[in-house]
Protein backbone atom coordinates (compact mmCIF):
# COMPACT_ATOMS: atom_id res chain seq x y z
CA UNK A 1 0.00 0.00 0.00
CA UNK A 2 1.13 3.64 -0.90
CA UNK A 3 0.99 6.50 1.38
CA UNK A 4 -2.26 8.41 1.87
CA UNK A 5 -2.53 11.62 -0.33
CA UNK A 6 -1.69 14.59 1.40
CA UNK A 7 -4.75 17.03 1.94
CA UNK A 8 -5.29 20.50 2.38
CA UNK A 9 -8.22 22.20 4.05
CA UNK A 10 -9.85 25.19 1.63
CA UNK A 11 -12.83 27.07 2.38
CA UNK A 12 -15.63 28.11 -0.42
CA UNK A 13 -18.62 29.42 0.17
CA UNK A 14 -21.72 28.34 -1.96
CA UNK A 15 -25.42 29.05 -2.07
CA UNK A 16 -27.16 27.69 0.61
CA UNK A 17 -29.01 25.32 -1.59
CA UNK A 18 -26.38 24.11 -3.34
CA UNK A 19 -24.92 23.09 -0.04
CA UNK A 20 -28.21 21.58 1.33
CA UNK A 21 -28.82 19.24 -1.98
CA UNK A 22 -24.41 18.66 -1.71
CA UNK A 23 -25.29 17.35 1.66
CA UNK A 24 -28.04 15.11 1.14
CA UNK A 25 -26.42 13.62 -2.00
CA UNK A 26 -23.04 13.09 -0.07
CA UNK A 27 -24.03 12.68 3.58
CA UNK A 28 -22.16 15.30 6.18
CA UNK A 29 -19.25 12.63 6.15
CA UNK A 30 -18.80 12.68 2.91
CA UNK A 31 -18.57 16.06 1.36
CA UNK A 32 -15.24 16.03 1.36
CA UNK A 33 -15.38 13.19 -1.12
CA UNK A 34 -17.93 14.07 -3.09
CA UNK A 35 -16.40 17.49 -3.98
CA UNK A 36 -12.97 16.28 -4.51
CA UNK A 37 -14.73 13.60 -7.20
CA UNK A 38 -16.08 16.48 -8.76
CA UNK A 39 -13.22 18.35 -9.22
CA UNK A 40 -10.94 15.82 -10.44
CA UNK A 41 -13.77 15.19 -13.01
CA UNK A 42 -13.88 19.26 -13.76
CA UNK A 43 -10.21 19.68 -14.00
CA UNK A 44 -10.20 16.38 -16.62
CA UNK A 45 -12.49 18.63 -19.10
CA UNK A 46 -10.97 21.76 -18.29
CA UNK A 47 -7.11 19.97 -19.71
CA UNK A 48 -9.41 18.48 -22.46
CA UNK A 49 -10.46 21.77 -23.57
CA UNK A 50 -6.59 23.17 -23.22
CA UNK A 51 -5.48 20.09 -25.31
CA UNK A 52 -8.18 20.85 -28.08
CA UNK A 53 -7.77 24.35 -28.21
CA UNK A 54 -3.56 23.88 -28.49
CA UNK A 55 -4.60 21.44 -31.55
CA UNK A 56 -6.42 23.52 -33.36
CA UNK A 57 -4.60 26.68 -32.97
CA UNK A 58 -1.19 24.10 -34.42
CA UNK A 59 -3.65 22.13 -37.30
CA UNK A 60 -6.83 24.16 -37.73
CA UNK A 61 -10.39 23.82 -36.57
CA UNK A 62 -11.80 20.38 -37.33
CA UNK A 63 -13.56 20.52 -40.47
CA UNK A 64 -17.32 19.83 -40.72
CA UNK A 65 -15.91 16.59 -43.43
CA UNK A 66 -13.98 15.81 -40.81
CA UNK A 67 -16.68 15.15 -38.26
CA UNK A 68 -19.03 13.51 -40.46
CA UNK A 69 -16.20 10.92 -40.62
CA UNK A 70 -15.47 10.55 -37.26
CA UNK A 71 -19.18 10.36 -36.66
CA UNK A 72 -19.57 7.72 -39.40
CA UNK A 73 -16.59 5.73 -37.73
CA UNK A 74 -18.00 6.07 -34.46
CA UNK A 75 -21.87 5.32 -34.58
CA UNK A 76 -23.83 5.83 -31.79
CA UNK A 77 -21.75 9.35 -31.02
Amino acid sequence: MGEPARTDKVSVTIPSDLAAELRARAGRGNVSAYVTDALVRQLEHDRLGDLLAELAEQHGPVTEEELAQARAEWPGR
